[in-house]
Formats: C-alpha cells, structure tokens, sequence
C-alpha cells in the first residue's frame, strides 16, 4: 500500500489474469482501469467479476491504446507473450509480462531491445523475487546462519490429466512442464547462487512432444549444486531447501508463493519464519508502481539480466530433453 497508485490494463482474461487483479485491487492502490480479449464478452465478464467498473475491449489492440491505462499486464499463453508485449511497447505503454517473459533468449532479447529503444518500463512477472518470506531468507544467507550455500534443492510437480489441446501440453501454445512450472525452481536457484558453469537435464515427453517430466543438475565453479524437478504428471511437495555449510533453510509447500520457512542451525537449534498471506502478486504489482513513478525502465530486484540467464537455462534445458517450438 506504500507504492504509488498506477492504472493497470490486463491483456488476456484467464485465471493468472483474475489473480492479479484481484491482487492489485485488494492489496495496492493500483487500479484495474481496463480489460482486454479477443472475445468481448470474455472482457466483460472478467471485469464483472474482478474488476468493476474497468473498461472491457474486445482486442488487445483497443487495451493498450486506452489512454487510461498506463501498464499493461501481459497474461497470455507463452507462445503469445512477445507479440502482445509488443503491441503494448508500441503503444509507448509500460508492460508486465508473465513469466517466462517469451518462449525463448532470442525472442527475449528483441522484446527488451524494443522496450529499451521506446523508454517504457519492462519486467517478467516473476513474483516469487518480491515475497516477504524471500527476502527474509536472503537475510538470514546473508548473515550467514546457515554458513555459505552448497546446495539448493526445489521441484514444481503437478500431476495434470493429459489433454492435448491443454495450454501446458500444445507445443503451438509453448507447452511444457518447463516454462510453465520448472521455471521457478530454475529462478529460485538462480536467485541464490547466480549463473551456473555447467546443466545436466534429463527428461521425458508427452506424445505432444513437449516436456512432461524433468529432472535439473545445475553445478557452479565453487562446487555448489542445485537439484531441481518438474513435472506434468507427478503430484509433490512444491518444496524447496536450501542447504549450507552450517545448517539449512526448509520452505514450506508452495516455496513460489507467500510461505513459511525454518531455518535448522548445524548445533540444532530452530527457528521459523512466518510469512504474510494473502495474493503474492500484488508485491510486484508494488515493485512496477515504485519504479515508474522513479523513472526507471527495469527493477534491480529482477534486473533484465536476470530474465535474460534464466530464460538461457530454460532453453538448454528444452535442448537437452529435445523440446522444439512450431517456428523455431
């Protein structure tokens, strides 16, 4: 509620949509001003039911040309992220971009260029970066509770029925465990440890031929290891630790999201750390308010760099496992 209000305009009308909506009207004096889809009636009723009183477009291109929207939140399917964020760039409008931002480095990379060469601000949703319970566990690292980071376990599994017209099985829809799920154990250890020197992946694919079962070595100069899972058809814990040379950090189920963690030192004493509630996803609805009402173009928390060295994994990782795009 601190950050400074800014007027919001969603592009794409689904659940990921609803929850940020309703993130930013409940827990920020941001405003949902406008709503847009290929179907107007899909606008319409998305705004009735999570933000009233905003404009319903039946086009993307009626959303970000609305004057009264000043950031547009990208929500569409991953195979559609660069052609609406550069539609809303072109518009000269600020844009939020679910993660991953693209489908790849190179298609990252010419959405960023042209958000640099318009002067508009530009940021991959990646919320977990801007949670309470996260930078309270990087203070405890960096304070050295739990000594120096070796190693950083997480998954992200969801046993979901196969369904090939499903978004997170179509490979024209930029399918797969990986962009979808296995992105946030590759951003959390990433977050911690930096750019790793060398990527192990081993995978399975649906018959569609995307991803649906993955397992992530990742190795840094130093010695410290992440071991990272996703998976499509596996139900688990959605855990993380983080393992150091004096003791360790456990999250909770849902480490991606407003969580607890317990931090066990190497003499055995505990203690554990109790998040926040509520829609995680109005914290970087925050972090984009600060920063336009700064002038600034990208946030330091979640630097275009950083968007840029996890979207490289992901495509090693899609590499190795043999995940290719229509068009690619």
């Amino acid at each position: 509620m601190d950050a400074p209000p800014v007027r919001w305009g969603v592009l794409g009308a689904g659940s990921i949509a609803a929850s940020f909506a309703d993130g930013v009207r409940s827990r920020t004096r941001g405003s949902i001003t406008a709503v847009g889809s290929r179907q107007a009636a899909k606008a319409e009723a998305f705004t009735a039911a999570h933000a009233p009183g905003a404009r319903a477009h039946g086009s993307y291109e009626e959303l970000v040309t609305d004057d009264d929207v000043d950031v547009v939140y990208v929500a569409t399917p991953h195979s559609h992220h660069l052609e609406h964020a550069l539609l809303a760039v072109g518009a000269g409008k600020h844009v939020l971009v679910e993660k991953p931002l693209t489908r790849s480095v190179a298609e990252s990379e010419l959405l960023l260029d042209a958000a640099r060469e318009a002067g508009v601000f530009c940021m991959e949703a990646m919320w977990t970066r801007f949670l309470p319970h996260v930078a309270a566990l990087r203070a405890v690292i960096a304070r050295g509770e739990i000594g120096q980071v070796r190693t950083v376990q997480a998954e992200f599994d969801v046993a979901f029925p196969y369904d090939p017209e499903h978004r997170l099985f179509a490979p024209g829809l930029a399918g797969g465990a990986l962009l979808d799920l296995g992105v946030y154990p590759l951003a959390f250890a990433h977050d911690l440890l930096g750019m790793p020197e060398y990527v192990t992946v081993r995978g399975s694919l649906a018959p569609t031929g995307v991803d649906d079962h993955v397992g992530m070595l990742l190795e840094w100069a130093e010695g410290q290891q992440a071991v990272l899972h996703t998976s499509s058809r596996a139900a688990g814990p959605q855990a993380a630790t983080i393992i150091g040379t004096q003791g360790r950090i456990e999250l909770a189920q849902g480490f991606f999201t407003p969580t607890d963690f317990t931090v066990t030192r190497a003499d055995g004493t505990r203690w554990t750390y109790e998040s926040p509630r509520g829609e995680g996803k109005a914290y970087e609805a925050a972090e984009v308010a600060r920063l336009i009402a700064a002038g600034a173009v990208e946030s330091p928390r979640h630097t275009w760099r950083d968007t840029l060295e996890v979207m490289s994994l992901l495509d090693e990782a899609r590499s190795q496992v043999g995940v290719v795009y229509p068009g690619e």
